[in-house]
């Protein structure tokens, strides 16, 4: 039985891209927090008038919402998770360990890359808002200036929490909380760092070793 994923790493570190690739390759599901609170208010659910009230109230979710949802959604017998925008700090940790996961096998996979790189990344990431193709105006540019490659659409566009102020303001609320996780699941045993700032194929080889 292959070990629960879970990743963590800063916006734009990657997690999304190695996600899709581990969901295709290697059989797992991609269990995206936000995407399952979206999904739970849409379906009415008495779980998901509890999520709205919250919400609408101005609330964060807290934890054992949180893990309520976790067990709506997710079956641990013979399937494999990835868990994506979940914890996101030590207290969220433990409560995933204690209330959730409880003994079954999992690993944090941490996508580590210098900060100051990642903050150039994301500025200069633009997406193409007709097909979605994701590019970087120093590192990945399309070949024609403000043309997308895959599509030939020229709406190429920069998201608004891209900008620079909003992304050190980002990376910095994560580097603040990222440490006591971390060193909960190094304590375990539990971590593994792959290096992010490499190439998606050596990236993803390192997912694989560790799952391996």
């Amino acid at each position: 039985m292959k070990p629960q994923l879970i990743f963590l790493g800063a916006p734009g570190s990657g997690k999304g891209t190695q996600a899709a690739r581990v969901v295709t390759q290697l059989g797992y599901e991609h269990l995206s927090t936000g995407d399952l609170l979206r999904k739970e208010i849409k379906s009415g659910s008495e779980l998901g008038k509890k999520v709205t009230a919250i919400m609408d109230a101005g609330n964060l979710v807290d934890d054992l919402t949180m893990i309520e949802l976790l067990k709506a959604n997710c079956d641990l017998d013979g399937k494999n998770y990835i868990f994506d925008g979940y914890p996101r700090n030590k207290d969220q940790s433990q409560v995933l360990d204690n209330e959730f996961l409880k003994g079954v096998a999992s690993k944090a996979i941490y996508f580590d890359i210098d900060l100051d790189l990642l903050a150039e990344r994301l500025i200069n990431r633009r997406t193409c808002g007709d097909c979605g193709e994701i590019y970087n105006l120093k590192s990945k540019p399309p070949a024609k200036a403000g043309v997308c490659d895959k599509c030939g659409g020229s709406n190429l566009q920069q998201r608004k929490d891209d900008n620079e102020e909003t992304v050190k303001t980002r990376l910095g609320v994560f580097r603040d909380t990222i440490e006591p996780v971390l060193a909960h699941y190094k304590a375990q045993d539990r971590l593994v760092r792959v290096d992010a700032s490499k190439e998606s194929d050596a990236v993803f080889k390192q997912i694989k070793q560790a799952i391996d």
